[in-house]
């Protein structure tokens, strides 16, 4: 199955979310981080079983975009 992660710094840690599933997890290394999602992403699948998330279900735009504030 493929999903999307997207992973920010915060801190000291590099948090990883799945935009499909809503899963978080966090690492000390952008690749720790990639790695615990990708096992909280299976433990959280394990949990429902696979058949409620069919692949392909999502289509995910990312894009920046900027806003003014106090202007």
């Amino acid at each position: 199955m493929k999903f999307t992660a997207v992973i920010t710094k915060e801190g000291k840690f590099y948090v990883a979310h799945c935009i499909e599933l809503g899963v978080v997890s966090q690492g000390k290394t952008i690749e720790e981080a990639q790695t615990n999602l990708k096992e909280a992403v299976e433990l959280y699948i394990d949990s429902f079983g696979s058949e409620d998330f069919p692949e392909d279900k999502y289509e995910v735009i990312l894009y920046p975009f900027e806003v003014a504030i106090g202007e």
